[in-house]
Parts: structure tokens; C-alpha cells; sequence
């Protein structure tokens, strides 16, 4: 894939809201984009440590393991209703800046379809000669999109120390229809 496409590819699937863009769009509107960037070196060291592997060895792994998708989609469920429930029990006034951590970004990011996509299908295998290249611009386009993110949570931020309760709930809500689409997509397989 050029490099050109490989970009537009990438950026339209990280841009797509999703649990660790949820996080990272909650804890910007609770402490501030400034913050906030504590939190996107575990979101980086959470995507290659999925898309790195994928990419050198995971279309000879799911050949001989063809249910192994499936486990991962159902583990990522899992992960993200228990995000959803999380979000939806925060009372107001009781939330705090720390609920969204860089270890809980890490796990949901690690945990993230998104990063199957990408190291199965939009990185180029590990011997391509642009593999290198893109794995670089993937890592810098992961920082500038959780950036994005975390700013867009940072310009809801009120003169609060934690972002409305409604706000959560919206997350909680969004977060169990993902979950919901990733038990459908994995009985689906």
C-alpha cells in the first residue's frame, strides 16, 4: 500500500471513536489536555505491542488458529462493558481525575480491535520494505490522534475538576454498544 494511502487509512481508523478515544476524550475534559498526555505512551506501547507481532507473524497464526480472532473480539467485549459499567456507577462529585489511568488505557488499547486491523491489514508485512517507514508514522499518527482526542475532551472542560456526570454516561452508553458490536462480530466469525 503507498504511503499516501497507508496515512488516510490510518488516520480514518484512529479517528473513529472507540474505548481508548473514549478514555482519552473523558480524561481531557476531567484534567485538561495537558494532563491528559500522560496517558498516550500507553496507548502507544499498547498498539505495538499488538500491531509489531501482527504484523511479522499474525496472518500465518490466524491461519492455524482461525477461533484466535474471536477470543481476542470476546476479551475486548468483555473489557469495554466492564469500562461502560465503570463509567456508568460514577456518582456525581465523586468522580476522580485518576479513575482514568494510564495502566486502564493501556489494557483497553492492548485489548483494542483496531489494532487486529492494523497489523493484519494495514501495516505491511514485517520483510516489506516500507515496513519500517510506516510502522514510524503509525506511531507518530497514534500520539497525534490521541492528542486530537484528548483536546476535543479538554475544550468540554469546565471549571470543574471532572467533566458533567451526563458526559460519563454518554461514554458508559457508547461503550456498551461497542461492546454489544464486538459479541456480534465475534459470534459472526
Amino acid at each position: 500500500m503507498p504511503t499516501a494511502e497507508f496515512l488516510f487509512a490510518i488516520w480514518g481508523l484512529l479517528l473513529t471513536p472507540g474505548p481508548t478515544n473514549t478514555l482519552l476524550a473523558l480524561s481531557g475534559a476531567s484534567a485538561g489536555l495537558r494532563r491528559s498526555t500522560r496517558l498516550m505512551p500507553a496507548e502507544l506501547a499498547a498498539y505495538l505491542l499488538v500491531v509489531t507481532p501482527l504484523a511479522l507473524f499474525g496472518a500465518d497464526l490466524l491461519a492455524r488458529q482461525p477461533l484466535a480472532a474471536s477470543a481476542v473480539k470476546l476479551a475486548a467485549a468483555g473489557w469495554v462493558a466492564f469500562l461502560a459499567v465503570k463509567l456508568w456507577r460514577v456518582e456525581a462529585g465523586r468522580a476522580q481525575v485518576e479513575a482514568i489511568t494510564p495502566r486502564r488505557v493501556f489494557v483497553t488499547t492492548l485489548l483494542n480491535p483496531k489494532g487486529l486491523i492494523i497489523g493484519l491489514t494495514l501495516l505491511p508485512q514485517g520483510a516489506a520494505p516500507f515496513f519500517l517507514l510506516h510502522l514510524g508514522l503509525f506511531a507518530a499518527s497514534v500520539l497525534m490522534v490521541a492528542a486530537i482526542w484528548a483536546g476535543a475532551g479538554g475544550m468540554m472542560k469546565r471549571d470543574t475538576t471532572e467533566p458533567p456526570l451526563v458526559y460519563r454516561r454518554a461514554a458508559a452508553c457508547w461503550l456498551a454498544l461497542l461492546a454489544a458490536a464486538l459479541v456480534g462480530a465475534a459470534l459472526r466469525a
